[in-house]
């Protein structure tokens, strides 16, 4: 198997993911309430308007894990010589 090697992400990198992280959830959030006001009405539009809405929550939900899984990833890496030298204050 291979070894898996950290490395650490930029400054810039780590805002980014940062800011991005509250919109996801923003987004997971909205499409989650669109999916709970949703009737189950007969006709087909509010079916799909639903299926979109559950799609949008599955998108979302998964940037939002896999952003909070990347900036965890990061903090782990302290010990990574690519982190030293991102935190070295010049």
């Amino acid at each position: 198997m291979a070894s898996k090697r950290h490395v650490a992400l930029a400054p810039r990198a780590l805002r980014q993911l940062r800011r991005v992280r509250s919109v996801y959830l923003v987004g997971a959030l909205l499409s989650l309430l669109v999916l709970l006001t949703q009737g189950d009405g007969p006709e087909a539009a509010e079916g799909r308007h639903a299926a979109i809405a559950g799609v949008l929550l599955a998108v979302f939900a998964a940037l939002f894990t896999v952003t909070l899984v990347q900036l965890r990833r990061h903090g782990r890496t302290v010990h990574c010589g690519t982190a030293r030298k991102l935190a070295r204050p010049s």
